[in-house]
C-alpha cells in the first residue's frame, strides 16, 4: 500500500460536512492532515460542479463515493451521470435499506438488481461495488451466509467488493479470509478498526489502536488487487473528535504500514 492509495471516508465528518462552507472547510483539513484522496459520502447539498471546485482546489482525488441505495438499484443511469460529474469511476451500494434478509427470495432479488444495476455502471466505464455491514453474516441463504450467496450470484464484471473489516469481524468472520475471497474483485477496502468494549461487544477504534491485523489485511488485500485503502470511524472518535480521529488513523498507517 502507497500513500499515494489512502483515502478518508467522509461519513466520518457527516457533521462537519451539512453546508458547501462547512465541505470546504472540512476538506481544507482532511488535505492537511496528509490525506491524498477522499470517498465521497454523508455530504448536506451541494452541486457536483462546485464539489469538483472544491476536490481540485484542495488537490483531493474523488476515489469513490456512496450513493443512495434505492437509486442505485431504481435508477442507475443517475449514478453514472454523477460519477461522471465527479470524474470518479468507483462507487458503492452502501446499505441493503429495507432488504429483509430473513426471506431468501429478498437476498436472491437484492443480488439480481445488484446485478443488473452494474451492468449499466460497467457500460459507462464505472465500477458498483457492495459495501458490506454484519447483517449480510447473521442471516443464510442455504448453506451460504448471505454475503457469500450475492456475491456467487452476480458477475464480478457487474459487482466488485468494498468489504468493510470493522463489520466482517462483528459479523463473526475473518477480514483476511474475505480479502482472499475477493481476489480480482476487490478494488475498495474500508479500513476500520475495533476494540472490545462493554461486555465484550467490539467497538470502533482508531487504525493501530484495535485488534485487527493490519499487516495480514493489507498483504491479502494487495494480493486481491485493492486500489484504494479508505479509512473510516463511524463513532467512538478519539476526545470525540473525528478530525482527531482520522489523524491518528493515518498517522499509524504512515509510520507502520505504508511501503
Amino acid at each position: 500500500m502507497r500513500i499515494e492509495q489512502v483515502a478518508a471516508q467522509l461519513y466520518t465528518l457527516r457533521d462537519h460536512l451539512k453546508t458547501p462552507v462547512e465541505i470546504g472547510r472540512t476538506l481544507r483539513r482532511v488535505k492537511a492532515m496528509g490525506y491524498p484522496a477522499v470517498q465521497v459520502s454523508g455530504m448536506g447539498p451541494i452541486s457536483e460542479k462546485e464539489l469538483v471546485k472544491i476536490l481540485d482546489g484542495e488537490g483531493l482525488v474523488c476515489c469513490a463515493t456512496h450513493e443512495d441505495s434505492k437509486t442505485i438499484l431504481a435508477e442507475p443511469e443517475r449514478i453514472v451521470d454523477r460519477l461522471h460529474q465527479l470524474n470518479c469511476t468507483y462507487t458503492a451500494y452502501p446499505w441493503p435499506a429495507d432488504i429483509k434478509f430473513e426471506e431468501p427470495g429478498a437476498v436472491a432479488a437484492l443480488a439480481k438488481a445488484l446485478d443488473k444495476a452494474g451492468a449499466v455502471l460497467r457500460a459507462a466505464g464505472q465500477v458498483l461495488t457492495y459495501h458490506n455491514h454484519d447483517i449480510e453474516f447473521k442471516h443464510k441463504v442455504g448453506h451460504q451466509s448471505a454475503l457469500e450467496y450475492i456475491y456467487a450470484n452476480t458477475s464480478p464484471d457487474h459487482l466488485q467488493g468494498e468489504p468493510d473489516t470493522f463489520w466482517i469481524k462483528v459479523g463473526g468472520d475473518d477480514p483476511v479470509t474475505w480479502c482472499q475471497k475477493l481476489r480480482n474483485r476487490l478494488p475498495l477496502l474500508h479500513m476500520k478498526d475495533g476494540k472490545p468494549g462493554p461486555e465484550g461487544k467490539l467497538v470502533f477504534a482508531e487504525i493501530g489502536s484495535g485488534i485487527l491485523p493490519w499487516p495480514e489485511i493489507l498483504a491479502e488485500s494487495e494480493t486481491s488487487g485493492c486500489q484504494w485503502f479508505i479509512v473510516e470511524q463511524d463513532s467512538g472518535w478519539l476526545n470525540d473528535d473525528p478530525f482527531a480521529s482520522l489523524e491518528t488513523s493515518l498517522h499509524f498507517i504512515t509510520n507502520h504500514l505504508v511501503s
